[in-house]
Order: structure tokens, then sequence, then C-alpha cells
């Protein structure tokens, strides 16, 4: 009898210990976080570039974030922290969110924004590039991530070049001042904004509208991306108190 006694503490001591390993293994109070710039798929890049001369106001990098644990049955939220060389001037420009991650879920897409009116010197990182990088704000919720997705790194650019087919372009290409009127940096950041297309080619003997790969459009569609200008122009009007007004003094037209 003492003997069965004993195995029946021995059985239940292994059951509690396998209970508690258990509640070790699966508590999510605490969990790591990886974040980091490159493929939703996971591959990591070392840094990101953004121009805030692609965007006359506010535009944006991805990002992406990954717990280490397992999901749990609500929303958990977190924010980001800008560090790094130059921080005390691009903080006043960046804009973060209370990003989350969904109950369940294991992670998301999420972005960081940047807002080029917003710089305290127009010319800043114009001649220089800027460096600076975003970490998980500590928030009792997540611990750091893994090696590699503790923080991520933006290399920060401001500087626009005139395309060179926007006066004069041998045909069948087309002068982009035929549909887009005279050059100003503003209103190619105005248009890089809207139309999300850089240095763009029309050609007359364009066999689509628009060909990714290449980078070309065709005159009609041309006149279509001059109608958006237009509408987006009217939008921007409508919506300041002040008109939008190139670097010369002059307001923008399309």
């Amino acid at each position: 009898m003492k003997n069965q006694i004993y195995i029946l503490l021995a059985l239940l001591g292994l059951t509690t210990g396998c209970s508690q390993e258990e509640v070790d293994r699966y508590d999510t109070s605490l969990t790591a976080l990886n974040i980091w710039v490159g493929t939703e798929a996971g591959a990591v890049y070392e840094s990101v570039d953004y121009n805030y001369s692609y965007a006359y106001e506010e535009g944006s990098i991805t990002f992406y974030a990954q717990l280490v644990g397992m999901p749990v049955s609500y929303d958990r939220t977190f924010r980001l922290q800008v560090f790094g060389t130059d921080s005390a001037e691009v903080a006043p420009t960046v804009r973060t969110e209370d990003y989350v991650i969904p109950a369940g879920a294991t992670g998301g897409t999420y972005k960081v924004y940047f807002n080029t009116q917003k710089l305290a010197d127009a010319e800043l990182f114009s001649t220089s590039d800027g460096n600076v990088d975003f970490r998980v704000s500590p928030n009792g919720q997540f611990a750091i991530g893994t090696e590699n997705h503790q923080q991520f790194h933006v290399v920060l650019k401001n500087y626009l070049a005139k395309p060179s087919n926007w006066d004069t372009a041998n045909y069948p290409r087309v002068a982009l001042s035929k549909y887009f009127g005279t050059y100003s940096r503003v209103k190619y950041q105005f248009m890089i904004e809207q139309l999300g297309l850089i240095d763009f080619e029309i050609n007359y003997n364009a066999p689509t509208s628009y060909d990714e790969t290449t980078n070309v459009v065709s005159a009609s569609y041309a006149v279509y991306l001059q109608q958006v200008m237009q509408r987006a122009l009217i939008d921007y009007n409508d919506s300041h108190e002040t008109p939008l007004t190139d670097e010369f003094g002059l307001p923008v037209t399309f």
C-alpha cells in the first residue's frame, strides 16, 4: 500500500512539473518583437532610403514587425523611437503611429511618415545624406527582438534633378513641358507625390498606356496624367489657405 502511495505522489509531481513547464513555455506576458526593413517574406536590408524631394508634403517608408512567441487573443500596440546621428533635425518631420498587432496575429506591415514641409532647413540633406534609426519604445509588453531585428536604419536624401526630357525630347519622344508646363522643383515634387512616377518618358509610339518596365507612357495617357494633376492641384488649393507656390514664389499650374 505504501509503495502505491509513493508511486501516486511521484506521478502527481511529474504532472505538476509538466504543467509548470507548459505555463513557462507559452507565457505571453512578455514577447519579443522583431522589426526590420526589407521584404515581408523576411529579407532584412541594411537600410532603406527616403528622399524628401519625392513628396511635397508627406511620404513614407515601410517596415515590418513579427512576434517571437505566441499570438494572444487581444490587440497589442507598440510605438517607435527615433534616434541616431541626425535624429534631432529629423524628429520634427517624423510621424509614427500607435502600431497594432491584432488579436491572433503574429505581425504586420507598417509605415513611418516624413513631412518635407517640416524640415527646419529646406536644403537639409541636399548635399550630404542624413542617417536616422528607429527602435521599439519600451512598453512592458515587448522585449527587444533577435539580432539584426532590433532596429532599422533610414538614409535620408533631399535632392531632385530636373528630368533631361522636361524641355526637349527627340521624336517620337515628347518633352514633359508639353503636358505639364514650366519646370519647378515644387511642381515636380507634387507630380511625384500624386502620380508615383519619377523620370518617366512620353512616347508617341508607345504600344501601351504605361509600361512599368521601361517607365514609358503614351501621349494619350500623358493627357490623362495632366488631368490628374489639374484635379489634384484644385483639391490641394481648396484644402490649404495658401495655393501651391513654387520655389520662385509663383503659383503652380498645369
